[in-house]
């Protein structure tokens, strides 16, 4: 579609949660602070989940528990018949009568399982919350005899880099162009987050890092959305940003050739006169303009807005991503997948923890969580139509 947004839900009171509350991550500038939420409502993912978990508890049958830590699956007579795990207090089994589903992320936090599966990034650089997401549950299926796929691949968005070493979602340029290592730009880059991604993943070969260039049309702030909020004042301060009066001096603090990137950016601001990109066709995409500034373009193409207002800036980019999509394979009904395609008795899987089934694509936003929920349900049916094991 040429416009508009992912279904949204009702925002939630936190009183409406009462002691589920804490079982709710914060937004993710206030968790990574060890905040809690605001006196607020809930708001998008987080009235998602908070009503997710409303839903659960309310039909009597469901117990939340936690503090357990996955460290293996039980099986018994070829069934998965419950899962271990160490809490406080030691390690405990959990039964499970009609199957188990696993749903506990990918791999992302786990920079070892990544370099093995050469999945590019890094975990500090993830969007996943510190010290989760570290792969325990798929080892536990592969250990019984699952097989797994895509597990090179990720859901891919530009990151720029925090003070403290991770990265921050950016999506959503207003201005501002994009440089590999050498100085020249690269793509498109009002390009979707996931295909941005993949093209500074491709960019990197350049060098370890691409820069974001922008001039001082907002008064030095980043043109861009990002996930959590940058301070500019604290990146310059750490030197994941730079600023300087005249691009040959940006591109001497940048270690990039001072003429290459003089010579990008006059090439773009002619671009930007014209409204034409006849090198990576920014703003020809109806998606390109999305996020644009379409009522104070200062030329016929809102995408393509000129740098020529000095001081300059260059904010430093990595390659970050919202999750592995590698996993277990499954199959329609979400069941997990062993030798010769066939099912492991009682096993399920869904979201990050199985290889996603749009493959090396990602075809609109919601699709991680949209397609978890869909799977989930259609686990529990295939569940709840199969005759109960004895007691």
């Amino acid at each position: 579609m040429d416009a508009g947004r992912s279904f949204v839900p009702l925002d939630l009171a936190p009183g409406e949660l009462g002691e589920l509350l804490p079982l709710v991550r914060p937004a993710v500038d206030r968790d990574r602070a060890g905040l809690g939420h605001p006196e607020a409502p809930l708001t998008a993912g987080r009235a998602l989940i908070g009503r997710l978990l409303l839903a659960a508890t309310r039909t009597g049958h469901a117990h939340i528990r936690t503090g357990h830590r996955v460290t293996g699956l039980v099986t018994e007579d070829g069934r998965v018949t419950g899962v271990e795990a160490l809490t406080a207090g030691g390690t405990v089994r959990v039964r499970a009568r009609r199957g188990v589903l696993l749903a506990a992320g990918g791999f992302e936090g786990d920079d070892a399982w990544r370099a093995e599966h050469r999945v590019p990034g890094g975990a500090a650089w993830s969007m996943a919350p510190r010290g989760t997401n570290t792969g325990e549950v798929l080892r536990a299926a592969v250990a019984c005899g699952a097989t797994t796929a895509l597990m090179d691949e990720a859901w891919w968005c530009p990151g720029t880099e925090l003070p403290d070493g991770g990265a921050a979602f950016t999506l959503g340029l207003r201005g501002g162009l994009m440089v590999d290592a050498t100085g020249r730009r690269f793509a498109n880059e009002s390009l979707p987050y996931d295909r941005m991604g993949r093209a500074l993943a491709a960019a990197q070969e350049a060098g370890p890092y691409a820069y974001l260039v922008f001039d001082s049309r907002g008064g030095g702030a980043l043109p861009a959305i990002t996930v959590p909020p940058t301070d500019p004042a604290e990146h310059l301060a750490a030197g994941t940003w730079v600023r300087a009066q005249t691009l040959p001096e940006l591109a001497g603090l940048l270690g990039v050739p001072a003429e290459v990137l003089t010579d990008t950016v006059t090439r773009f601001n002619g671009f930007a006169a014209t409204g034409t990109d006849e090198d990576h066709h920014r703003g020809e995409d109806p998606y390109d303009l999305f996020f644009a500034d379409t009522e104070n373009a200062p030329g016929p193409n809102p995408c393509l807005v000129p740098l020529d207002r000095a001081p300059y800036y260059a904010a430093r980019l990595v390659l970050s991503d919202l999750g592995t999509k590698g996993g277990l394979r499954t199959d329609a009904h979400a069941r997990v997948l062993g030798a010769e395609d066939r099912p492991l008795t009682g096993l399920y899987a869904t979201g990050n923890t199985s290889a996603s089934f749009t493959g090396r694509v990602y075809p609109g936003p919601g699709v991680p969580i949209g397609t978890a929920m869909v799977f989930a349900s259609l686990a529990v049916r295939h569940m709840a139509a199969q005759p109960a094991p004895a007691a």
